[in-house]
């Protein structure tokens, strides 16, 4: 079955150009004509990756993509700006609100199906990891009671209480078995900054590894 794809644009010679080309390359699409009928359609469709245009009326690309990213369901969806919006504040901001990918108009057709290409496969890669971890990082049921680990109950209660919000974000999706380099584009953070999380992690829970640290989640009910 083809991958579906939300084409968010007020300009329909544009949202038809899109939609012509992703179909030709194999996608499914959905035409949205501004940003309140793209966040229905996203609820109603579940898209596997959303391209939008900023200036929309009704909802604008910001605040669409940042009501789609508020859903838990919906974090993981790429979205791709495709905007007149050039300026480096523009791009700051999308990104701020969740977008992986920023194209200015004019745009190349064959550029866009490009990064499209390449989401998607990222998305599977992702969606992988979480049904079935990379080795080292076995899959473990979450309401399922799982293993002590060899530390002392009194220490671990004490370093639970130390663990700030962010490490705490980064624990939870360590656990359900996303890479560093996958949290970090989850968190908007560089991979070297969740390396740096998950070191200060394995110190504060007196583990030695991700699989103990998943382990260590599931056990003190740190999943949400």
């Amino acid at each position: 079955m083809p991958l579906l794809i939300l084409v968010a644009d007020d300009n329909a010679g544009i949202r038809q150009a899109i939609a012509d080309s992703l179909e030709f390359g194999g996608y499914s699409v959905i035409p949205a004509v501004d940003g309140a009928e793209a966040l229905e359609k996203v609820n109603a469709y579940h898209p596997h990756l959303i391209v939008a245009d900023i200036r929309m009326p009704r909802l604008n690309g910001y605040e669409f993509v940042k009501k789609v990213r508020q859903r838990p369901e919906y974090r993981l969806i790429p979205v791709i700006f495709l905007t007149e919006c050039n300026e480096t504040s523009d791009r700051i901001q999308g990104y701020r609100v969740g977008c992986d990918a920023y194209l200015p108009k004019p745009f190349e057709m064959d550029e866009l199906l490009a990064v499209v290409r390449g989401l998607l496969e990222r998305a599977q890669i992702v969606q992988n990891e979480i049904r079935f971890p990379q080795p080292g990082t076995p899959a473990i049921p979450l309401n399922s009671p799982a293993p002590a680990l060899d530390i002392d109950e009194a220490a671990r209660l004490a370093n639970i209480e130390e663990l700030t919000d962010r490490e705490q974000q980064v624990l939870q999706l360590l656990a359900h078995g996303l890479s560093n380099s996958d949290i970090g584009k989850t968190l908007h953070l560089s991979p070297r900054t969740i390396e740096k999380y998950v070191s200060n992690l394995l110190r504060k829970t007196q583990t030695n590894n991700r699989a103990n640290l998943s382990r260590f989640a599931v056990e003190n009910r740190l999943l949400s």
